[in-house]
């Protein structure tokens, strides 16, 4: 099997974020990047159904120099190519989608997987478009998968439970935490994808579909209080939760 991971380069979930000057950027100073934790467990299927069926694995990332990290972090992992489409800029949802799209149709794969939302922005949409822009079914959200010949089996997480969803290959699945655990790089895999090349590829400009405007963080939570300690607090914390909570 020809299989493909995009995989996105993300401030540490654990960072503190601070916005830039500028309002619509974060400042990166100190902090950690990491390979996005869903598009983990993308890389680690791509390595399964290599074991089960044979073939290779492609990681592809779209950003600048940092991202070569994260490319090596799943060639340490198991990988056998990785490519970066090299960009400075800052896309867009749709930009980003173009230009892996535009890759993964010359790379023709059999699976291509995501990660069901990169944790940066948050907005899931970059994988069910690439899946659009390549003509191919796509299964997002997905838990469990079996593929046996030229068709998978996918179970996805819906409102309250399950749907399982059966598809023809080639297709897009955008992975869901539960489809597996990923591996740690053993030192063997960490030593040679210091020397694994890198392919480099220049990604064409893509008009932007929307604008960022502004980045603010949530507003700080009030500090609590304490109406009482007995029984007789009740009347004033149920007035309190109607009236200015609105809860009840």
């Amino acid at each position: 099997m020809k299989l493909a991971a995009c995989i996105n380069h993300v401030p540490d979930t654990a960072a503190k974020i601070t916005i830039a000057a500028d309002g619509t950027t974060i400042d990166k100073t100190g902090v950690q990047y990491i390979i996005s934790p869903y598009d983990e467990f993308a890389v680690e299927e791509c390595l399964r159904l290599k074991e089960k069926n044979g073939g290779d694995v492609t990681v592809v990332s779209l950003g600048n120099d940092a991202h070569k990290e994260t490319l090596r972090k799943a060639l340490a992992m198991g990988a056998d190519k990785a490519v970066l489409l090299k960009d400075d800029s800052q896309r867009d949802s749709f930009g980003v989608a173009r230009a892996l799209a535009d890759y993964l149709k010359e790379l023709s794969p059999d699976a291509v997987f995501f990660g069901k939302q990169s944790v940066d922005y948050d907005d899931g949409s970059v994988g069910v478009m690439v899946a659009e822009m390549l003509g191919l079914p796509c299964v997002s959200v997905v838990v469990k998968l079996e593929i046996t010949g030229g068709r998978a089996t996918a179970e996805r997480e819906i409102e309250g439970g399950r749907e399982v969803v059966e598809t023809t290959l080639p297709a897009v699945f955008t992975a869901q935490k539960g489809l597996n655990e990923p591996r740690y790089p053993s030192l063997k895999g960490i030593m040679g994808a210091k020397s694994k090349p890198i392919e480099e590829r220049a990604a064409a400009a893509v008009p932007a579909k929307t604008l960022l405007v502004q980045m603010q963080k949530p507003p700080a939570k009030p500090a609590g209080r304490i109406v009482g300690t007995d029984v007789g607090a009740v009347p004033e914390l149920v007035r309190l939760l109607h009236e200015e909570a609105k809860i009840i």
